[in-house]
Parts: C-alpha cells; sequence; structure tokens
C-alpha cells in the first residue's frame, strides 16, 4: 500500500530535511510555501508604532508519496532534519500520514507503485519491488 506523507516544517529547515531526505533514497517530492499556525498562535512583533500579532507564518509543505515500509524511515529522518535544537520548539512543525488510494503517472500510464517508483529510489537501495 502507498501512503502519502504531509509535513509542516520552518522555512529554514527545508534544505536539511532535502539532503536528509536524499542521503535515505526519497527521490521525488513536491514542495510549497504556505502559512499557518499552530498552538503557538503566531508571534508578536514590537515595532515604532506599537506591538502586533503576525498569526499566520511562513512555513514549507513536503508532500511524499511512498511505499508503506518506507514510512517509519522517513518520518524519523524528517523529524530529526527539521527539529530546532535538542529538544526541539514551537512551531517546528507536524507531519501527517494519509493513505493512497491510487497513484496513475500521467506519462505512461503506470499505477500504484510503479508509478512512484524512481532510479535509485529508497525501494530499489532496499531491493524491493512491490
Amino acid at each position: 500500500m502507498l501512503k502519502m506523507i504531509e509535513a509542516i516544517i520552518r522555512e529554514d529547515k527545508l534544505n536539511d530535511v532535502k539532503e536528509a531526505l536524499r542521503s535515505i533514497g526519497i527521490m521525488g517530492m513536491n514542495v510549497a510555501e504556505i502559512r499557518g499556525h499552530g498552538r503557538q498562535g503566531g508571534i508578536v512583533l514590537s515595532g515604532r508604532s506599537g506591538s502586533y500579532q503576525v498569526d499566520l507564518l511562513p512555513k514549507i509543505q513536503i508532500n511524499i508519496v511512498l511505499s508503506e515500509d518506507n514510512v517509519d524511515e522517513t518520518v524519523e529522518t524528517i523529524v530529526t532534519s527539521a527539529r530546532s535544537g535538542a529538544n526541539g520548539e514551537a512551531g517546528d512543525g507536524l507531519i501527517f500520514i494519509l493513505p493512497v488510494e491510487e497513484v496513475v503517472r500521467i506519462r505512461t500510464g503506470e499505477r500504484g507503485h510503479d508509478a512512484v517508483m524512481y532510479p535509485g529510489d529508497i525501494d530499489e537501495r532496499k531491493g524491493k519491488k512491490k
């Protein structure tokens, strides 16, 4: 079965996360710039005219579709590379894991696992073929 990992991380952690994912064999991903806030509700900035609340902070969203067998390793890689400091900080992000019902590669018509395979990816490195 295929899964989708949707990770929301700090902007400044994108390169660290991409390099870490590449090192374990994650070849394909989508990245989008988004805005949002979580429990911290944003930040308060002070200027000459007083303080004001910025409640939608810039974040990065990474989407990865991969084999269910690779989810734990990929999540751990994201957590390790996206965490601020030894214990992390508020605003480091979240990871969502979702089932993927079907994938179709437009160019070839391949479906399912074959549609998300890349030469040298994590499955090929582990010698797995579904």
